[in-house]
């Protein structure tokens, strides 16, 4: 009876704890053959290790890691994209399903994945998603709806050798910039609408002799404003691993990534912005390990040339330039509840348009496109398992960075007076700003299972920019945080899941316009220290298995009915509840 009575005080005491909690956004319950990074992040996996077929790996399922856990939550501040909050039953997810669902603000799921293995361990398969909204229609006289679609295909194929995996993607985001604050213009057209083709190829081979795995992806970018990007990146991992050194019982595993990555972004409106990079990078190391000890040294090396060009001010940068970073990192093993490591580290990030959509989607299609530099970063740290009851990771760290990235709010573009205007000019889109400074950062993720039908997680990260020109970086909380707990019952029938998702408050600038003059302008005000307002937000959701083919979901986010802000103007929907069925096959 206690393994019942537990998990629901837990979650009622959850609801009390947290009245301050506001909003999440659901996206898709998606069980696909995603793209590798994302395999890479997956908190439940079986172990990577290789030197065996893949076969045999799912005989070797684990549990629970701590590995590779992030500290901050996925969660991204607007009405469609966000963190999937919807837990998953584990060791049943098959990969055939149709999943469907309807809500309120007009909210409708749709979700699929489909998948064959053929002859020779060859698996083929379809992938689509669906997500739209309505939007806020009491808050806005103007349109706030939304939708977000992707449908891919892919291929698995494990030889003898390796396993290689090829994915194509086609997504369609349409959204609105409904983030007025500063005009009351009525019912405008808003839209923006993005085009995106992805095709990722994988191989990994399943032993570490040289050839390790190569990846290779590419990005086709067109939005409503004629915007175009092109990526494509190339990337080689070499290694000889299980060297022993002599009869000390430490192996040596040697490594070599060598990347290549390019990058022609292309703007139409305002400033006519592009650029083109071309990125070589160079990663060596040497690990010395014995048994849950080791120690990791390397470095980095990137090779970058940049072009940047201004049309409308016929402008022109080149830049070729040669960048090093330190690369090691130690873990000292005391015992398996307590393992100190450290290092420092540092690299070169691109920022494309791509991945500056993927935070803020609210940004003009016009940007200025830097790569950010971290030219280190310490950090210490502390993790251990205990009694395989609870696994923990504390850690701290600081650097120093050039050209960090953050969004800064835009005015109006002009100052005649009329608001029969595009749809990015009424003070309510963001662009890319960049300054330099250091960052301080303290973080920390814990896993506990009390019993062994309820997981409970939580993570927390602290981060302070020192920055040189701005007082404050802009859109940017110091505190982010979330707690979760998953409880199965009914003999693995019935899933309940709860996610709780936190954030400080953020500053940003803001613009007040009021008409002045004869004959009459607009004049424009910044405010450099205005205040967002930090989140608290509230999930609860439950599956439950009606037959091994068929269930029915309901999922309820935000349940305290806020519409706070994401970025200036931008208010999230309220209380929402989602119903559905998932049939399995």
């Amino acid at each position: 009876m206690m393994k019942y009575i537990l998990p629901i005080i837990f979650l009622g005491m959850s609801s009390v704890a947290f009245s301050q909690i506001k909003e999440e956004k659901l996206i898709l319950n998606k069980k696909r053959e995603p793209e590798v990074k994302k395999i890479e992040k997956k908190k439940t996996s079986v172990e990577t290790i290789k030197n065996y077929p893949p076969e045999e790996k799912s005989q070797n399922p684990v549990k629970y890691t701590i590995t590779d856990v992030p500290a901050v939550s996925d969660f991204k501040t607007s009405t469609i994209q966000g963190q999937d909050v919807t837990p998953k039953f584990e060791g049943t997810a098959q990969n055939n399903y149709l999943q469907f669902g309807m809500g309120n603000y007009g909210k409708i799921l749709g979700d699929m994945n489909i998948s064959k293995t053929l002859e020779n361990k060859l698996e083929v398969g379809l992938d689509a998603h669906f997500l739209s909204t309505l939007g806020l229609k009491k808050e806005y006289a103007w349109d706030s709806k939304q939708s977000a679609a992707t449908v891919g295909a892919f291929l698995n194929s494990y030889g003898e050798k390796g396993k290689f995996n090829l994915n194509a993607e086609y997504g369609l985001n349409n959204n609105n910039y409904y983030g007025i604050y500063a005009l009351d213009p009525g019912d405008v057209d808003l839209d923006q609408r993005v085009n995106q083709f992805k095709v990722n190829g994988y191989y990994d081979f399943y032993s570490n002799e040289i050839l390790n795995d190569v990846r290779v992806k590419s990005s086709f970018l067109k939005d409503h404003f004629d915007a175009k990007e092109n990526q494509v990146s190339i990337l080689a991992n070499l290694s000889k691993h299980g060297v022993e050194v002599g009869g000390s019982g430490i192996t040596l595993n040697a490594d070599l990534g060598v990347g290549l990555e390019a990058v022609k972004s292309e703007f139409a409106i305002r400033d006519k912005n592009s650029s083109n990079f071309f990125n070589t990078s160079l990663t060596p190391k040497v690990t010395f390990r014995k048994g849950e000890s080791y120690l990791m040294l390397g470095s980095s090396f990137s090779f970058l040339n940049a072009k940047n060009n201004n049309d409308l001010l016929a402008e022109q940068m080149k830049n070729s330039k040669t960048y090093w970073f330190p690369q090691a990192e130690f873990q000292f093993a005391a015992a398996k509840e307590f393992k100190f490591y450290g290092g420092v580290d540092g690299g070169l990030k691109l920022n494309t348009y791509s991945d500056l959509l993927q935070q803020n989607p609210f940004i003009v299609s016009d940007q200025y496109l830097k790569p950010t530099e971290t030219k280190y970063h310490f950090y210490v740290g502390l993790r251990g398992d205990i009694d395989e009851t609870l696994k923990y990771d504390v850690s701290a760290g600081y650097g120093k960075m050039r050209d960090i990235m953050f969004f800064k709010a835009n005015s109006i573009f002009d100052n005649i007076y009329t608001l029969n205007r595009s749809a990015y000019n009424y003070a309510n889109t963001f662009s890319a700003v960049y300054d330099d400074g250091n960052v301080s950062d303290i973080k920390g993720s814990l896993q506990y299972f009390p019993l062994e039908n309820l997981i409970v997680d939580a993570e927390v990260k602290f981060t302070k920019f020192d920055l040189k020109n701005y007082d404050n970086i802009y859109n940017v909380p110091l505190l982010n945080a979330s707690i979760g707990a998953k409880y199965t019952m009914l003999d693995k029938k019935l899933l309940l899941g709860f996610k709780g998702i936190f954030a400080s408050d953020r500053t940003t600038n803001s613009f007040a316009i009021e008409g002045v003059g004869s004959p009459m302008m607009y004049q424009s005000t910044e405010n450099t220290d205005d205040k967002v307002g930090g989140y608290a937000d509230l999930n609860l959701s439950a599956e439950y298995k009606i037959h091994k083919n068929f269930s029915i979901f309901a999922i309820g986010n935000n349940l305290f009915n806020s519409n706070y802000q994401t970025y200036k103007g931008y208010k999230v929907l309220g209380a929402q509840i989602l119903g559905g069925v998932k049939i399995t096959f």
